[in-house]
């Protein structure tokens, strides 16, 4: 016989023996035989004169039978249907109350959630402001308004723009790894490097740029409220920076973007920003979490 065909299964084996245990043969003859044909692979003595017992006491079934109690796997589709049901039912459900309501341990819901639904739980991401249905509304106008605006000439409307932002700027006193270096002898403590703590000093930088750069830099000076009027003097130099750094520009027609913080909704700049002639693209609300860079290019 061949080696795979020697190969048999447990319940190959057990239905070899019934065969023989229903011809009235011992279990010792019917190991016998089984060893001379399946040699390596036949069952072992105990098994075959257990199941050998149990056909001539009546036994039909060549099969195990199904244990009491929980059964071998709970990670069915229908316990992740289930599961996944209630998860998208209450999103900050316990995965204890899980376990309870199907009557499985934690530990496979655990494995059914992370492996099979493939979902995880996160904390809420804190978020100042909550966009209303309104702001929300306007977001999407803002967009088709845009999307209108540039039509097919998206470089041309981009090589347009001329956007504004503020940003604090902290005074660091750093050293790289390299500049720390130093010449130490075979048994010497290493030099510490401390890590390098934010100084209390901070600056406010106010950056224009376009497509092609950066346009201005203004740092607040201490002592001094960003206001109004600052803003104003301000959008003034970025029209003058304009006009010394990008020749032509301010003829086609400056596209300007900035968000709705307060200075730069103030009369006095709405009115220095009409005086510069650009033209203002509408900056629709924004939450942090929804706030896309609509700056269409980096600094």
């Amino acid at each position: 016989m061949s080696a795979e065909s020697s190969n048999l299964s447990n319940i190959e084996h057990r239905a070899v023996i019934k065969y023989f245990a229903k011809k009235e043969k011992t279990p010792k003859e019917i190991f016998e035989y089984m060893v001379s044909v399946f040699q390596e692979s036949a069952p072992s003595y105990t098994m075959v004169k257990k199941w050998a017992r149990l056909f001539q006491q009546g036994r039909e079934s060549c099969e195990d039978d199904l244990r009491p109690g929980r059964p071998v796997t709970v990670v069915t589709e229908e316990n992740v249907r289930k599961i996944e049901k209630l998860l998208l039912a209450d999103r900050r459900i316990k995965l204890w109350q899980i376990a309870e309501e199907l009557q499985i341990s934690k530990e496979r819901v655990g494995e059914i959630i992370h492996k099979h639904i493939n979902m995880r739980k996160i904390s809420a991401r804190w978020v100042p402001k909550v966009l209303t249905p309104f702001d929300n509304q306007r977001r999407l106008q803002t967009s088709k308004d845009f999307l209108e605006l540039v039509g097919d000439n998206i470089d041309e409307i981009c090589n347009r723009i001329v956007t504004v932002d503020e940003t604090w700027v902290r005074q660091y006193d750093p050293e790289s790894k390299q500049e720390s270096m130093q010449w130490t002898k075979k048994g010497e403590r290493p030099p510490k490097k401390f890590k390098v703590q934010k100084s209390a000093s901070k600056l406010m930088a106010t950056i224009s740029w376009d497509s092609e750069g950066v346009l201005l830099i203004d740092y607040l000076p201490k002592g001094t409220t960003m206001n109004g009027q600052y803003y104003a003097n301000l959008l003034a130099q970025a029209r003058e920076a304009v006009v010394q750094n990008r020749r032509g520009k301010l003829s086609c027609g400056v596209l300007f973007l900035q968000d709705s913080a307060s200075v730069h909704t103030a009369r006095v700049s709405r009115q220095a920003l009409k005086d510069t002639g650009f033209s203002e693209i509408d900056h629709p609300p924004y939450s942090p979490d929804l706030a896309q860079r609509l700056f269409p290019f980096p600094i």
